[in-house]
């Protein structure tokens, strides 16, 4: 699937009779599954909302689970009065893996989501099976590089708004392929759909957030869980030797080069993405 059938096919509409999981006291996550097996569990970025995995996870759901949910403070999820912290937001993943009675799951993250996915693998390794990290925020040598072009973004968005900062991440996020395969109509497009996924306050916070929490490379050396890097070679946060280099860092990781894609790959080739994923833990199940 090209990132032109993507576009087209990509839902922004929530399901009305989808019901929140009560994860603790007064805090209640939007989530949605679908397809039954080994439990894939997405994790957002801060740009985006349950609806969108639905078309980049459609063929994952024929021999898995998906389980994708609204962090807390975004989306349909429980807006807090005070954001929360990372460790809040590991604590949900557990709780509503609790609500939804699943004991362990695969956990499917991108760009500074996969920070996430390493410290819920670190807090709480008996309920994770496996990590993938497409495009991820973490480096082998720490995350300065990504917290500049992160604090960029957060500067663009307070002093001009939210399609300045489409504008000005446009170009850092997609890859060349795809931005010349979309054209106007895809860039013009992609930036009603970022508009409708969330809000000027949702997106503050997260982006807050993503400047701080540990940066160590050396926590990865204690990620007890199997580790799957997806990475598109046109990337412009995290090179191909880079991504092989932060694999080798994981215990027991491994790395997947996407051509032609950029720092979502699941968007430039949805297809081969999933099928990278269901490669994975088809791989680690029967290890098991």
């Amino acid at each position: 699937m090209s990132a032109g059938e993507v576009l087209e096919r990509l839902e922004l509409e929530y399901r009305e009779d989808a019901v929140r999981a009560r994860v603790r006291d007064g805090v209640e996550l939007y989530y949605e599954s679908t397809g039954s097996g080994p439990v894939v569990l997405t994790l957002n970025n801060f740009f985006m909302t349950t609806p969108a995995w639905r078309v980049v996870t459609d063929e994952l759901s024929v021999a898995h689970r998906v389980v994708s949910y609204d962090l807390r403070g975004h989306g349909r999820s429980s807006h807090p009065e005070t954001y929360p912290s990372w460790d809040d937001h590991a604590d949900d993943v557990v709780g509503l893996l609790d609500a939804l009675e699943i004991d362990k799951a695969y956990l499917l993250s991108t760009s500074i989501s996969t920070v996430l996915a390493r410290d819920v693998a670190l807090k709480y390794p008996d309920r994770v099976k496996g990590i993938v990290l497409a495009g991820p925020a973490l480096g082998p040598r720490g995350m300065r590089r990504h917290r500049l072009v992160q604090r960029a973004w957060l500067l663009t968005l307070e002093h001009h708004g939210m399609a300045a900062l489409y504008a000005h991440l446009y170009p850092e996020v997609f890859g060349a392929e795809m931005i010349e395969e979309l054209g106007t109509p895809g860039f013009l497009g992609l930036r009603e759909s970022f508009l409708a996924l969330s809000t000027k306050e949702d997106l503050t916070n997260g982006l807050k957030l993503a400047l701080t929490g540990e940066s160590s490379p050396d926590l990865l050396a204690r990620v007890q869980a199997p580790t799957l890097v997806v990475i598109g070679d046109d990337d412009v946060l995290l090179s191909p030797s880079g991504a092989q280099e932060l694999a080798a860092k994981f215990p027991d990781g491994r790395c997947e080069i996407m051509p032609g894609a950029g720092h979502l790959p699941f968007l430039d080739d949805a297809s081969g993405f999933q099928a990278l994923v269901a490669k994975f833990v088809d791989e680690v199940e029967a290890n098991a």
